[in-house]
């Protein structure tokens, strides 16, 4: 393996990170597994109740959040796509962001074109999370439990910040404290820009 010199990042968020502090893992919903403690226990498992509660947009398509017209988190979006972001205000990370076709489908019943056109999309939403200077990677998530519509999360993990591979990186943003609102802003931005470079529109609407 070649030898290489390794150095502390250095961009606008790596100088702002707390790096080497205990961060605040109360945000971290049920207590479970969290990032800066060494081990953990797992809460008592509870009652599994059904029939479960419907999803949002499960009972009636109108009431589907992700189907509604552009809004104040959409960053980008064209014909077929919508990728949004801040939607839970300042985040911790350089870039947390959700991405949804614009029809009203499920993973189960997406026609052909939609999941056709999801590769191109996920690798259109990593090359622009990159485009932020401090991020290295672009992580992707689907959780399927909050809404009847399909969707994936984006996660940009900082450049060098090995704690933050795989799972566990959406834990730490969770404990980590929320960047300025400019330096947020900004990023957006950026991600927005990138993604136009290929097509369709930023901040729609603006």
């Amino acid at each position: 393996m070649t030898e290489y010199e390794q150095h502390p990042a250095d961009t606008a968020w790596h100088r702002w990170a707390p790096i080497g502090q205990t961060l605040d893992t109360s945000r971290t919903p049920g207590s479970g597994p969290v990032p800066s403690i060494a081990a953990f226990e797992l809460l008592p498992l509870e009652p599994m109740l059904v029939p479960e509660k419907p999803r949002g947009g499960e009972l009636d398509p109108s009431e589907c959040h992700h189907c509604g017209p552009a809004n104040q988190y959409t960053i980008w979006q064209d014909d077929e796509w919508r990728v949004s972001g801040g939607m839970q205000g300042p985040t911790g990370i350089p870039f947390v962001g959700a991405i949804s076709p614009r029809r009203h489908v499920r993973l189960e019943d997406a026609p052909i074109e939609v999941l056709a056109g999801l590769g191109p999309i996920l690798q259109r939403v990593s090359e622009a999370a990159k485009a932020i200077p401090a991020v290295a990677r672009c992580h992707f998530s689907r959780w399927n439990d909050g809404s009847a519509h399909l969707h994936l999360w984006a996660w940009a993990r900082p450049a060098g910040m090995m704690q933050g591979r795989g799972a566990i990186l959406p834990y730490w943003e969770q404990s980590m404290p929320a960047m300025p609102d400019e330096m947020m802003s900004e990023y957006l931005e950026i991600v927005a820009d990138a993604l136009a470079a290929g097509g369709g529109q930023a901040f729609p609407n603006r």
